[in-house]
């Protein structure tokens, strides 16, 4: 009013920027959340280590588990390569592919896990080993114990159990690393520091090498992933035998028919304007997949829904323009794993 502008003037521009307010940020996110989705698909297709190497150094971030978002990259032809102590540096890195290697995968080069994804390791000794290194690769798991002292004993263990120190020696396994770590970690004074390397008994370990389930679950403690196969490629052949269809497979499936997955859980989902319904995702060794469960349903298997890893889950496929659901009906535990696998949970 003190500016001249009459009453009608004013209601005009109120309700301009009222109607505004009603679609104006659900219009611009839109329009950001697109970009950012073109943007995310172009470097995914085209520079698919980079991509993956970057989300990875930059967790936690979104919807997906680093564990998730490795096997998705996996499949898609990427080279992933473990921690290794004559490679890795703190966070994870790109290493170009040989000439041989690279038209077997996807990208010119793969992806080199970061010691930071080594659970317990302080960022003072993984950084600590990539500067001795820098002047000269290791030799055995003694020698790194030695050169990096701001390696703590349990530390080096830990780096045996998930395989990081299996390059330390000429076939040497997870085990031998681990017998070896025990000794190279505890000071031997200055009586015997000379000599310790030069005793051989230490070097010879009465340990077996560790199963296939045995490593999976040191992966998966140790650091939230794994880079070798998907924990249930190991047991497919069984599933298969009754009825257990994987989530590459489903594709084939008709709309409407009754299909079998089981795979373990990557998120869960029970939003409040759902109505009670309950959403999981599920991830077997050829993609993810989702499940919807009904209320009725979920209040049935409310304590498995909610806290079980490895389901097995029966229902109606639902394929509307290639979106493919399944409508459970029956869901059990899956006894293929102990694994300490992590899901995102939102309910």
């Amino acid at each position: 009013m003190s500016n001249g502008v009459n009453a009608d003037a004013q209601e005009q521009i109120i309700q301009s920027i009222s109607s505004f307010a009603l679609y104006g940020f659900p219009e611009s996110h839109a329009a950001s959340f697109a970009l950012l989705a073109y943007a995310s698909a172009y470097l995914k297709e085209h520079y698919l280590a980079a991509f993956l190497c970057a989300l990875m150094n930059n967790q936690p971030m979104g919807f997906y588990h680093p564990a998730t978002l490795l096997k998705d990259a996996q499949r898609h032809g990427l080279k992933v390569q473990h921690i290794d102590v004559q490679y890795s540096e703190w966070k994870c890195t790109l290493e170009p592919l040989n000439a041989e290697e690279a038209p077997k995968f996807s990208d010119r080069f793969a992806m080199r896990m970061g010691v930071a994804y080594a659970r317990g390791l302080r960022r003072e000794a993984g950084e600590a080993i990539a500067r001795a290194r820098s002047v000269a690769k290791f030799t055995s798991v003694y020698d790194l114990a030695q050169r990096v002292p701001e390696l703590r004993r349990k530390e080096l263990v830990m780096l045996a159990q998930i395989g990081a120190l299996n390059s330390l020696g000429e076939n040497i396994h997870r085990r031998d690393a681990i017998w070896q770590a025990e000794f190279a970690g505890r000071p031997s004074g200055d009586l015997f520091n000379n000599v310790a390397e030069e005793q051989e008994y230490w070097k010879s370990t009465p340990l077996f090498q560790m199963t296939t389930e045995e490593r999976l679950a040191a992966d998966y403690q140790g650091t939230g992933v794994t880079v070798g196969p998907h924990p249930m490629a190991y047991h497919r052949r069984r599933l298969a035998g009754v009825g257990v269809t994987t989530e590459s497979a489903l594709r084939r499936v008709p709309n409407g028919q009754i299909a079998r997955i089981a795979g373990f859980v990557i998120s869960r989902q029970r939003p409040g304007t759902a109505k009670g319904f309950f959403f999981l995702s599920i991830e077997d060794e050829t993609g993810v997949f989702r499940a919807i469960f009904e209320p009725d349903l979920f209040d049935q298997y409310e304590a498995l829904l909610s806290h079980g890893k490895f389901l097995q889950i029966e229902g109606i496929l639902q394929n509307q323009d290639n979106d493919i659901s399944l409508k459970a009906f029956a869901v059990m535990p899956l006894a293929v794993s102990a694994v300490a696998v992590q899901s995102h949970d939102f309910h």
